[in-house]
């Protein structure tokens, strides 16, 4: 038996008062199926902080990261800089990387020599709770 929660509807779900009229039809939902791309390079982590909020991206969110996915300019990134992840939006200009944070609070971290960064992988969808 199908519950409720394993149901995709067909139709868009609207914001408004709904109609009683109309009937809804689903199928069975496999929620890795719909974000997950790449099963063997795809993982999970809770966020921590608000550095990504202009983003809508909140303290205690999932991230979806797929670390089969080519770092580029303008993509969410989760990296491992000088020994602590973070998660920022990445800026690629010619021979530089700048970590970018949504949040104006904080400041862009623009990498230098010497500094040690590795991009884990490009975040794909960030699931909240209601």
């Amino acid at each position: 038996m199908e519950s409720q929660s394993d149901t995709l509807l067909f139709e868009s779900v609207h914001a408004g008062f709904p109609s009683p009229a109309e009937d809804t039809t689903g199928t069975s939902l496999d929620i890795n199926k719909l974000i997950v791309k790449n099963p063997a390079s795809t993982f999970f982590a809770r966020t921590s902080g608000d550095s990504m909020e202009g983003d809508g991206i909140r303290d205690g969110d999932i991230l979806v990261i797929d670390k089969s996915e080519e770092p580029r300019d303008g993509a969410i990134a989760v990296c491992f800089i000088n020994g602590e992840f973070t998660v920022k939006r990445l800026r690629i200009r010619d021979n530089s990387i700048t970590l970018v944070p949504s949040n104006p609070r904080y400041r862009p971290v623009t990498i230098r020599e010497g500094d040690e960064l590795t991009i884990w992988g490009i975040v794909r969808y960030v699931i909240k709770k209601v």
